[in-house]
């Protein structure tokens, strides 16, 4: 029984002459209300994952009393083609809150581990290097 969390667009580029990847954070849709008021102050958080460990965090900005934010920053991680193989991004929406502590709405994994649409997003993304590829995501609970 999965609860709807919303979903998650971002989009994907690899540029490996640079060893650059680009997530670009473009908007989110339908996210799960955590405050009161029946919305959220969601921001994104991306991880960069190796070997299960965290190497890098980057967040956006948050935006405030809104369940379908529109964000469009690039998140850039250096990543030397020969560790792709090696390397998965944790991606979590999550609601700042200016009292205790920011929660976490949901969160999907790309990479080379993840699973279903998460791994197809980053073979596609491999597949065609220089061009930005972005698919909209469904947000799971955190296991």
């Amino acid at each position: 029984e999965s609860v709807d969390l919303g979903e998650i667009m971002f989009s994907l580029c690899y540029l490996p002459t640079a060893g650059r990847l680009t997530l670009t954070v473009i908007k989110c849709r339908n996210l799960k209300a955590m405050d009161i008021t029946g919305y959220s102050d969601p921001y994104v958080k991306v991880s960069l994952l190796c070997d299960g460990r965290r190497l890098k965090k980057k967040k956006t900005t948050i935006k405030k009393n809104t369940l379908n934010p529109t964000y469009n920053e690039a998140i850039i991680f250096d990543i030397p083609p020969e560790n792709m193989d090696q390397v998965s991004l944790l991606i979590s929406v999550m609601d700042y809150d200016r009292v205790g502590h920011n929660e976490i709405i949901g969160v999907c994994r790309v990479g080379v581990n993840a699973e279903g649409l998460g791994r197809d997003h980053w073979n596609e993304m491999l597949a065609y290097p220089r061009k930005p590829i972005a698919h909209w995501h469904p947000l799971v609970e955190v296991k």
